[in-house]
């Protein structure tokens, strides 16, 4: 078939696409797009790769009529489909309330909704207040925009909401997570124990210890908001975006997170006008 015949051929086909074909098209497309981004931001990514690399063996079992292969691959995809179910029971319960919800627009979305990320805050400051009064080190990374699946990888795997009494076992001396690093993503603790990368900086103040040159290196390479306690001073700290602000009250970590992480419709330069916000160089 030549080329010119091809495009007769592809204009006629066009002919018979009507405008519910296009929105089939366009509906299904997003869907699946937002699927894959899902599955991107999450420990599903893996398990998708895995069930792909089966069907693809199944394919050539059954080409090659390896029968006895083809049949045990069957029979496992058979119980996986259960085994999924038990192991992305979270993911589809949240689907699910999304759909229930008032908000259809949530249901695609990768963002959590406001309410759960504002009671993360709220119970990161208190705990944060209580570790700063008893010295006790701690270091928490708010995920944003950029992915920290490296991060959270290096860690203990999580799924779980944060609680204030959850963040002082985790961070407790004793505990064997007490010296990494707790990452928050949606609202969500996906990992803790976590090794971050140590800021290069040379300007660095000679009494900061390795969480804060830690947390300021993770701030250097992403836009995670990260959240500090000294073990020496109790201090809290934040640093964002390669700056550190030490000696915070935990009500000025409150205001420092909610207008970092919080979705809001003024301009961020217009934030930190209003709260007076000083950030201090590195």
């Amino acid at each position: 078939m030549s080329f010119v015949q091809y495009l007769t051929t592809l204009a006629e086909s066009l002919r018979f696409i009507t405008i519910s074909d296009l929105l089939d098209i366009v509906i299904l497309s997003y869907v699946v797009y937002k699927g894959i981004n899902i599955l991107q931001r999450t420990n599903a990514a893996k398990v998708a790769k895995a069930l792909l690399l089966i069907l693809v063996v199944m394919w050539l079992s059954y080409q090659f009529n390896l029968n006895t292969i083809n049949f045990v691959l069957s029979k496992a995809v058979e119980l996986g489909l259960l085994a999924l179910v038990i192991i992305f029971q979270p993911e589809i319960r949240r689907f699910l309330e999304r759909i229930g919800s008032n908000n259809v627009s949530r249901i695609f979305r990768n963002d959590a909704p406001v309410s759960e990320l504002e009671t993360a805050i709220n119970e990161t400051v208190e705990a944060y207040g209580e570790m700063s009064k008893n010295k006790v080190g701690a270091l928490m990374v708010f995920e944003r925009d950029t992915d920290l699946a490296n991060v959270i990888s290096s860690g203990t795997a999580f799924q779980s909401s944060v609680t204030s009494e959850l963040l002082k076992n985790l961070f407790f001396p004793k505990a064997p997570l007490h010296d990494g690093a707790v990452v928050v993503r949606q609202g969500k603790i996906v990992a803790a124990g976590c090794m971050l990368p140590m800021s290069e900086s040379m300007n660095l103040s000679k009494d900061l210890g390795m969480r804060h040159r830690a947390g300021l290196g993770m701030s250097e390479r992403s836009d995670a908001v990260v959240a500090i306690v000294s073990e020496e001073t109790g201090a809290i700290s934040v640093a964002i975006r390669g700056n550190l602000r030490r000696h915070l009250s935990p009500e000025t970590l409150g205001r420092v997170l909610r207008n970092e992480l919080l979705p809001r419709e003024q301009e961020p330069s217009k934030l930190r006008k209003k709260t007076g916000w000083l950030w201090q160089g590195r």
